[in-house]
């Protein structure tokens, strides 16, 4: 076969090896294993026997540590073991701008350029190894350059052929290299938004155009109570069910999203969760549009938890109901009974004046230990509850409370349960009177239809010896989703009986603050309709001697 014949089957073989390579090349889209792919043919293309690829630093491509040298990346080798990419430093180095992304055919063509075959020399010296000739491949998309390729052959030189043969493929990787760096960089941005949707402290939903659940969050997941299964495709009415609601609730409104104003939708109210508990929420719907036609894509409920905020809202609205009513009445008993006795047209009687004065002495007292709650609260944000620590005979202290409170009510059977001697208490006498007498009066206030009442407690042995007390009752109890509350300021357990029953919400805060301050618990048990029971801890050991006199912020 003469040598024109020759040249034609080489190159016709050489297309069909590049025209395989394209295809698989298309075909990876996972930056690495592309340029391991691209270097691995390119280098067995001319044969080869070792290579590198370095790209331009981008760092939102680095999935792993890189050899980093003098601004471009090491990101694939050919037969060069890691510990040796180091060598290949001044290789990477800057070089004079022998090519051009739209220059000509003898420009790129440079494997016996001087500078690049020095700077070989230098690696294979580092090295010990020989090398031979190398071709630099820049990578061109466009007019930027993404990166260069280097290919090292000994046996035998290259030629242009090869150059124009390498060239071809080239430009075919810098087109896969960029593909595949703009679909590494949408997963890394998909990744960290996806990261941020579910990290995120509130809650997040996104809606298709027919509001249905496409993604939901953790925080929304939880708030709804809810586990991502359950909720994903579902109608958004049935994933967030919203009562008292003010403003644009988009999941209940009736009309088409599609006329959603770009600025979106806001909208406030109580979140129903399973098992009858509730928060209150915020919700701002932000409608996401096609760049395109305009047409709605997805929508955006961004969840925000109120609850915190409301509460507080109620907080001075009931500190202000019990400045204008809870001191009110007293102070207007008072005055009224003090100018009934002072007429001067009027001769009382020793008994009708002692019973005024009795209804005096009565609202004053209810007056002052409602003001003194509202100083021990205030103290207590101040800087903590002052202690005066004595031994106490805590059981003692509950049977005379137990004895007071007998005389005041004839509904009411009051039992002390202590089946063993408790041993004494290291503490305040008068605030632990308080705790009891703040349960004992809570027991008997939500018992309106009377019945046992039981104060008792026992001793926990172990590591820390602990006496344990507990006041139950035959009330009309507590809802379970209400109990971890019941000790927060000024809260009142939601019932039509506390509509009806003074009170400022303040007594059970105090009780858990004193409790805290000796180094205790405090918990509730209850089952609406069948009665509370509320334990409280106090240790008896040694070392909470060492507390006295210290202040103990609650």
């Amino acid at each position: 076969m003469n040598v024109p014949a020759l040249m034609a089957t080489y190159q016709l073989r050489q297309r069909e090896y590049l025209l395989r390579i394209t295809r698989a090349m298309t075909s990876h889209l996972e930056l690495p294993s592309l340029l391991k792919l691209i270097l691995g043919s390119a280098a067995e293309m001319v044969g080869c026997r070792t290579g590198l690829i370095a790209l331009e630093n981008e760092h939102a491509e680095l999935d792993r540590p890189q050899v980093v040298l003098s601004g471009l990346q090491v990101r694939a080798v050919y037969n060069i073991p890691p510990k040796y990419v180091s060598a290949f430093e001044p290789l990477l180095e800057a070089l004079p701008p022998v090519w051009d992304a739209e220059g000509g055919e003898a420009d790129l063509f440079e494997p016996h350029s001087s500078d690049l075959q020095a700077r070989v020399h230098q690696v294979e010296e580092t090295l010990g190894i020989t090398l031979g000739q190398v071709v630099r491949l820049p990578l061109f998309f466009q007019t930027d350059l993404l990166g260069i390729i280097y290919l090292f052959r000994s046996e035998y030189a290259f030629t242009r052929m090869d150059w124009q043969l390498l060239q071809g493929f080239v430009d075919q990787a810098a087109i896969a290299v960029r593909n595949a760096r703009l679909v590494n960089q949408l997963e890394t941005e998909r990744s960290r938004l996806a990261t941020i949707i579910e990290n995120s402290a509130d809650g997040i939903l996104i809606l298709n155009m027919d509001r249905r659940v496409v993604v939901i969050n953790q925080a929304l997941a939880a708030m709804v109570g809810l586990s991502e299964d359950e909720t994903l495709g579902r109608p958004c009415h049935e994933v967030l069910q919203l009562e008292n609601v003010q403003g644009e609730d988009l999941c209940q409104r009736e009309a088409s999203p599609a006329y959603l104003p770009e600025s979106g939708a806001r909208c406030e109210g109580d979140l129903v969760r399973p098992g009858g508990g509730r928060i209150t929420v915020s919700i701002t719907y932000t409608p996401l549009f096609d760049d395109a036609g305009g047409e709605l894509v997805n929508i955006i409920a961004n969840v925000h938890d109120i609850t915190r905020f409301r509460e507080e809202e109620e907080m001075k609205s009931t500190f202000t109901s019990i400045i204008s009513h809870e001191l009110k009445t007293p102070v207007a008993l008072i005055k009224g009974y003090a100018q009934t006795l002072a007429r001067p047209d009027a001769d009382w009687d020793a008994e009708t004046a002692r019973g005024s004065l009795q209804v005096i002495e009565e609202e004053a007292d209810r007056l002052e230990a409602l003001i003194n709650n509202l100083l021990d609260v205030s103290r207590i944000q101040a800087s903590g509850l002052r202690l005066d620590y004595a031994d106490v005979e805590i059981e003692d202290v509950a049977r005379r409370v137990a004895e007071i409170y007998r005389t005041q009510t004839e509904r009411h059977r009051i039992e002390v349960d202590f089946p063993h001697r408790l041993p004494l208490i290291w503490g305040d006498e008068e605030r632990l009177r308080q705790v009891l007498t703040n349960l004992v009066g809570n027991a008997i206030k939500y018992s309106p239809d009377g019945g046992l009442i039981r104060i008792g407690g026992w001793v926990e042995t172990g590591d820390s010896a602990r006496v344990v007390l507990y006041v139950a009752d035959q009330g009309i109890g507590i809802p379970r989703h209400e109990l971890a509350r019941i000790f927060d300021r000024f809260y009142r357990v939601d019932s039509t009986l506390r509509r009806s029953t003074e009170g400022s919400g303040l007594g059970l805060f105090l009780t858990k603050a004193i409790v805290e301050a000796h180094g205790g618990q405090i918990w509730a048990r209850s089952e609406v309709g069948g009665g509370t029971t509320i334990f409280v801890t106090l240790p008896v050991n040694q070392d909470v001697r060492e507390a006295e006199g210290n202040l103990f912020s609650v």
